[in-house]
């Protein structure tokens, strides 16, 4: 059933007064884990602000439950981390990248031994959370990335219904070419990491071409990069993100186009483009650009037709520590109770089965059912693989775009790959 929300506040061992909603559900099921009242937790990670609130509105049963005293520190600078493991003083619980568990898997503690519950998740969100056989971290905030923003107003308008299948979405393509719109907005420009839109857009595509399997092989070097099902789907990208028919002013209105602008075309008056494949942070924008449109009116939203599976970004759990208070904390966020109290507070996705039915706000109860029956999640290519790939991987797209031979620039790529995983 899902729960109410109730205004309350906490206030950080700092001192400062934060004010948020958290959802009510009963604390006596709650297990402390023999943590005493009093007990601290560190907590290191990168949200702030409304996120934060949410954030900690989800972990106040526990806090009133166990008397815990939580000593957050938010920064995004990756390098405080890495001092802090170095120097033997990590904080006691960190949510960071998927990268971060290779990087610290021999000191972090294994999640199974100190509570964590692997039936609140899918295989397909444990798998990457296992480095050498030892689970050591598991994905709480989820955004999916295989979805397609639309106005629902200027679809009807012009006749266009959303599609089912590829094939459909095909022919939705086709046709508003032959009626004179443009389908794609599909904007690029991103300062250093201008190109990370189109390595979506590739890998959406090898989801619908090839499917979870073959993505996740490239991921750990098994398939290299410049293999005949990657050269296809960069095809397909090519074709639509090249072509003024296709996409609001072809391969240089894509290579110019700054992410968030090709967001606002689809909604501007009059529109731009039709659909723009992006994440589920579209939303918010949109809102934030045009405040008097109406989420599921003026603005909505499709999963990719014909992807097998889904492509996501995720904030992992990991744990340096193993107290009682920690124990308490990952058994709590892990738990059918943990993942409802995640969804009610809107804090993004939860992949814990839990979250759903316990969404609230009319988005993330849409997204959320994507998620809870999605058959497979797979991180970004580029934020997986290390040691530069991700970087290689946005030089050849927008190379290839710029008109560079597309054999040469995927085998530029599979040669980190190669290096980065050792295959």
């Amino acid at each position: 059933m899902r729960k109410r929300l109730l205004a309350l506040a906490l206030t950080f061992v700092f001192g400062a007064s934060i004010a948020f909603t958290a959802p009510t559900r009963a604390q006596d099921s709650i297990d402390c884990k023999g943590a005493k009242s009093g007990d601290e937790i560190t907590l290191l990670y990168q949200w702030s602000g409304q996120e934060e609130e949410r954030f900690n509105a989800i972990l106040k049963p526990l806090v009133d439950a166990c008397g815990l005293v939580l000593k957050p520190e938010s920064s995004r600078d990756q390098a405080i981390l890495d001092t802090r493991v170095k120097a033997g003083t990590p904080p006691d619980i960190v949510f960071a990248n998927v990268t971060q568990l290779q990087q610290y898997k021999d000191q972090l503690i294994p999640l199974d031994t100190i509570g964590a519950d692997k039936a609140s998740y899918e295989d397909f969100f444990l798998t990457p959370g296992t480095i050498d056989g030892k689970w050591l971290g598991v994905p709480v905030k989820s955004d999916i990335k295989t979805i397609v923003w639309y106005s629902p107003v200027v679809f009807e308008a012009k006749g266009y219904t959303v599609p089912t299948t590829w094939d459909e979405l095909d022919a939705l393509v086709e046709k508003m070419v032959a009626n004179g719109d443009v389908p794609w907005s599909m904007g690029l420009e991103s300062g250093d990491a201008t190109g990370w839109t189109g390595s979506d857009f590739i890998q959406d595509i090898l989801l619908v071409q090839q499917g979870p399997e073959y993505v996740e092989k490239l991921i750990s070097g098994e398939v290299p990069y410049n293999d005949a099902g990657v050269k296809a789907a960069y095809e397909l990208y090519g074709k639509w993100a090249k072509d003024p028919k296709y996409t609001v002013g072809g391969a240089q209105g894509t290579l110019a186009t700054a992410f968030l602008d090709a967001i606002y075309k689809v909604f501007s008056d009059p529109p731009e483009a039709m659909m723009i494949k992006q994440s589920g942070f579209t939303g918010g924008e949109v809102a934030k650009k045009y405040p008097d449109l109406q989420y599921g009116t003026d603005y909505d939203f499709f999963n990719l037709p014909g992807a097998k599976g889904l492509q996501g970004g995720s904030d992992w759990l990991m744990a340096f520590n193993d107290s009682p208070a920690v124990q308490a904390l990952v058994t709590y966020v892990t738990s059918a109770q943990g993942g409802a109290n995640w969804a009610a507070a809107g804090f993004d996705l939860s992949p814990n089965k839990g979250a759903n039915g316990h969404y609230v706000d009319p988005a993330l109860v849409k997204k959320g059912e994507a998620l809870a029956t999605t058959t497979g999640f797979t991180p970004d290519i580029g934020d997986t693989i290390t040691g530069g790939f991700g970087k290689a991987e946005w030089t050849a797209i927008v190379n290839y775009l710029n008109g560079g031979d597309l054999d040469t620039e995927l085998a530029a790529v599979a040669k980190v790959q190669a290096e980065a995983t050792g295959k």
